[in-house]
């Protein structure tokens, strides 16, 4: 099998590369081993990919291990943000062909994708100029010593990134490692491996030297086990769900003890009261669960509506959901594509079957959208109380609950009764409303009269289940560094 294939899509023909790229090389997997990734939009195959086992993992940690103690470690810090920063330009110069990349793998709009693309050339451009602002710290403690410390690269990073955001969680993952001067074996999801693929040819123009980035296709149970367990790796980020995410930590536990970092799932409470600008209030709801097709971490599934409004917010809502244009992921006014495969498919719809099954009221959608494809309609269900399934649990689809609530006391007490707390939002028009109710409530971000509004300088993750450690901004490099602290002695003489 070889290692490129021409791809013809809508909007651009390019070269997709398919091997496992090791060492600065596109390489076929050890085993001889492929797997096909599949077009959510008409089902059928993209293309065959080469897939990592156990043992070309193991090649690829060597490879990263060998970069960092060599040509890697040799590199000043200026020139990692320079590479850094070329990176972020090739990104920004092939966006055309990397929007198509996800729009064919992914399913999401060609026009949303773009600016995924813009969104990630900005997060590493972000860590490119940190790359020489990492500092320690002179800490005076007597006159006869010196004391500092330094911030050094962990090591090996093991990085496993998921199918709903590819190209994104694959900027987020390696800006802050490589800043701070790590190597890497990143894993993609085995559904979306094709846009990773290709920057990793970007990063070989940019002149990154070879084994610092390791980039390979494979499953979770075997070549994602193996990253958790290896031996040589000495941390390992994850983005994913919390099920995985628990795995993942106890393996590595049981290894090296590697550090590690997890993002993982959420149920988002969105909360409208009764002096929000509704207008304004319904745009940002609609966006925070049907965007990326509800396939989003931090999706406000929960909506959470104070009593006074509540039924002119119904019928606002339901009159915006179904206006989003859902189809053909190439055509540039798209908002809600495909889901990305069968099995989210079937379990989507699974939940929405759940729903109606425990007698919550479907507003609007609550079936498939179209013949062919992984297409569910936007969904809203009401009448819904605080012990369903579908109010529980993560669905990860377009898929929201609408409940009804007394004041802002009890707005608080919903919104905490979950054992996530990845986002949450307030709309009100009071600041001292806003102020306190995103005090109380429980999550790592809380968005005041706005939805989904990441930006690569804020820092981003979860409490409780949600996660461990922070993506973004400047607290994502304290999860790439140790900090080392050196005294000495002076002599008086």
């Amino acid at each position: 099998m070889s290692l490129f294939q021409t791809i013809k899509t809508p909007v651009v023909t390019y070269e997709q590369p398919l091997g496992l790229f090791i060492n600065g090389e596109f390489v076929k997997g050890v085993d001889g081993k492929t797997f096909e990734t599949i077009n959510p939009h008409d089902e059928k195959p993209i293309v065959a990919v080469h897939e990592a086992t156990e043992k070309d993992v193991d090649i690829a940690v060597q490879a990263a291990r060998k970069a960092l103690d060599g040509d890697w470690k040799q590199i000043t810090p200026s020139e990692r943000g320079r590479l850094l920063t070329r990176l972020a330009d090739l990104l920004e110069r092939d966006i055309e062909t990397v929007a198509a990349i996800e729009a064919l793998d992914n399913g999401k709009g060609v026009t949303l994708a773009k600016g995924d693309v813009t969104a990630s050339a900005g997060c590493i451009r972000y860590y490119g100029g940190w790359a020489d602002k990492i500092y320690g710290q002179t800490i005076d403690t007597d006159p006869n010593s010196l004391t500092y410390t330094r911030h050094e690269p962990i090591g090996v990073c093991g990085q496993i990134i998921p199918w709903n955001f590819p190209l994104l969680m694959f900027a987020w993952k390696i800006g802050p490692a490589l800043a701070t001067g790590n190597t890497i074996v990143l894993k993609t999801a085995e559904q979306t491996p094709l846009s990773a693929l290709y920057v990793a040819g970007l990063i070989k123009e940019a002149g990154f030297p070879a084994g610092v980035v390791n980039v390979i296709s494979g499953f979770g149970r075997t070549a994602g086990a193996a990253i958790a367990a290896h031996m040589d790796i000495d941390k390992v980020a994850f983005t994913g769900s919390t099920l995985v995410g628990r795995q993942i930590m106890q393996v590595a536990a049981k290894s090296n003890l590697k550090k590690v970092t997890l993002e993982l799932g959420g149920k988002s409470p969105n909360i409208i009261l009764p002096d929000a600008n509704l207008e304004e209030a319904i745009g940002w709801v609609n966006l925070g669960i049907f965007f990326n097709h509800g396939q989003c971490c931090c999706a406000g599934s929960r909506i959470l509506v104070h009593e006074a409004i509540y039924d002119k917010f119904i019928e606002l809502f339901k009159q915006r959901a179904e206006q989003n244009k859902v189809g053909d992921p190439f055509k540039a006014d798209t908002f809600q594509g495909p889901q990305v495969s069968q099995l989210q498919y079937d379990r989507v719809m699974g939940y929405i079957k759940d729903g109606k099954s425990a007698g919550a009221k479907v507003v609007t959608g609550g079936d498939r959208h179209g013949s062919e494809g992984y297409y569910i309609q936007p969904t809203i269900f009401t009448d819904v109380h605080e012990d369903m399934t579908i109010v529980k649990e993560e669905i990860f689809g377009p898929v929201c609950t609408v409940q009804k609530v007394r004041d802002e006391e009890e707005a608080i007490r919903v919104a905490n009764k979950t054992n996530y707390g990845l986002a949450a939002a307030v709309h009100t028009t009071n600041i001292n409303t806003a102020i306190r109710v995103s005090n109380a409530i429980k999550a790592g971000t809380v968005w005041v009269n706005n939805y989904n509004t990441l930006h690569y300088q804020m820092p981003f993750g979860g409490f409780k289940e949600s996660g461990v450690g922070r993506e973004l901004g400047s607290y994502a490099l304290e999860n790439y560094t140790e900090v080392k602290t050196v005294r000495i002695q002076i002599s008086k003489s």
